[in-house]
């Protein structure tokens, strides 16, 4: 449904306070000022879940309950907890599960089955997150920074830096309200269920990976201990943060990796991807195999084409050549129509150059797929979240705005 109040453009989805330098991996300057998110019941061990449970003078077995509640039937109403006594309900919703993302703003397109959400956080930080119903599938884009400060010039929002990291509570929140959407049939199609996750929002994953990871154990872990979406389901999204993928490479969790590759060669990657300064297209594919070694998954090798710049035939045969050189068949190269930022110059390639890119790698005996481009008109495709959107009104908590 369309909005019915008045809407008045905004910069979005980042909060002020980012650095926009070329290249800057560490958190904004104004960072310390910031608070904490409110610990929530998914930010604890089992031990300090415990402990709280104590302080408030109830058993540690009410934690049990409490994840049960959370991760199987995905809700923090108290009104739900029918299980604990009554007196306790607000206390327990209260101390366990603070409000830490609110909808601002909701775009559809594709006649429903992709869902954009402007969220905003517990300190007014703005972040997005996109879902994409598929035949097949579900899928969710999710944030785990606010901003991003890896400074890629094409991209919207790493241009804006990096205001902070967000906890594991705000980043599986992302997962609980798509779950319960799609469960609830709040997504063109009807009730359905949540299948796939990717970190291809905002922000670089392996610049947060403890809350990152934390926030994999418990989509993967069967409830009530998880949201029981399989870990060979979940994608990781990376520029080419090589101590995290060795990282990565030493957990053990068969998910995806996917490397945001965007050039074949360390003098146009050091101009499109800042990071290559520091870890160059050499390390990043070393460290990517070693990965594809271990797990035994194919690694994604994404990759934005760029009119003029990184999408002519000679990119296309340095691309297979540097890929091929560690063997066959251990990556999907996922050639990705760039969502342009107003005003850039970095540009959307022509459709026969696209074409001609993909049929180079595909002779070369490399997978390659065309990334589906759905949610364009909502600033919404190809893992890159805008930074603009549209807020309504900050006094109302949720508006819809349909694209068809």
């Amino acid at each position: 449904m369309s909005s019915s109040v008045t809407e008045e453009a905004v910069e979005t989805g980042i909060t002020e306070g980012g650095n926009p330098s070329a290249f800057r991996d560490v958190l904004a300057k104004n960072h310390h000022a910031r608070r904490k998110p409110p610990q929530h019941f998914v930010d604890m061990t089992k031990e300090e879940r415990a402990a709280a449970m104590k302080e408030l003078g109830l058993p540690a077995f009410r934690a049990s309950q409490l994840s049960h509640h959370y991760f199987a039937h995905m809700t923090t109403n108290p009104e739900d907890f029918t299980d604990i006594p009554a007196a306790k309900r607000d206390e327990l919703a209260n101390r366990f599960f603070p409000t830490l993302i609110t909808p601002l703003l909701v775009q559809t397109a594709d006649a429903g089955t992709t869902v954009k959400t402007l969220w905003e956080l517990f300190d007014g930080s703005r972040i997005e997150s996109v879902l994409m119903r598929y035949p097949n599938r579900t899928t969710l884009c999710i944030s785990s920074q606010v901003g991003c400060g890896m400074g890629c010039p094409f991209c919207a929002t790493g241009k804006l830096g990096l205001t902070r990291n967000m906890s594991t509570g705000e980043i599986l929140e992302q997962v609980r309200a798509a779950a319960v959407a799609m469960r609830d049939g709040q997504v063109a199609g009807g009730p359905g269920r949540l299948s796939n996750i990717v970190f291809m929002g905002m922000g670089e994953p392996m610049a947060n990976y403890k809350s990152v990871l934390s926030a994999v154990r418990q989509i993967s872990a069967l409830p009530p201990a998880g949201f029981g979406i399989s870990a060979r389901n979940i994608t990781v999204s990376t520029v080419g943060v090589v101590p995290g993928i060795k990282k990565l490479t030493m957990e053990g969790i068969p998910l995806r990796l996917a490397v945001s590759l965007h050039a074949p060669t360390n003098q146009l990657r050091d101009e499109l991807v800042p990071m290559n300064r520091r870890f160059n297209v050499d390390q990043v594919l070393d460290a990517a195999h070693d990965y594809y070694l271990a797990s035994k998954r194919r690694v994604s090798i994404e990759y934005a084409l760029m009119r003029g710049i990184n999408d002519q035939a000679e990119h296309a045969h340095e691309l297979a050549k540097r890929l091929n050189h560690y063997g066959d068949d251990w990556v999907h190269v996922n050639p990705i129509p760039l969502n342009p930022i107003e005003g850039s110059r970095w540009t959307a390639s022509k459709k026969e150059d696209e074409q001609a890119f993909i049929e180079i790698l595909h002779r070369a005996g490399i997978a390659a797929t065309m990334r589906d481009t759905r949610g364009d008109e909502i600033d919404g495709a190809c893992g890159q979240l805008a930074a603009k959107s549209l807020v309504t009104n900050p006094s109302q908590p949720l508006a819809t705005v349909t694209n068809r």
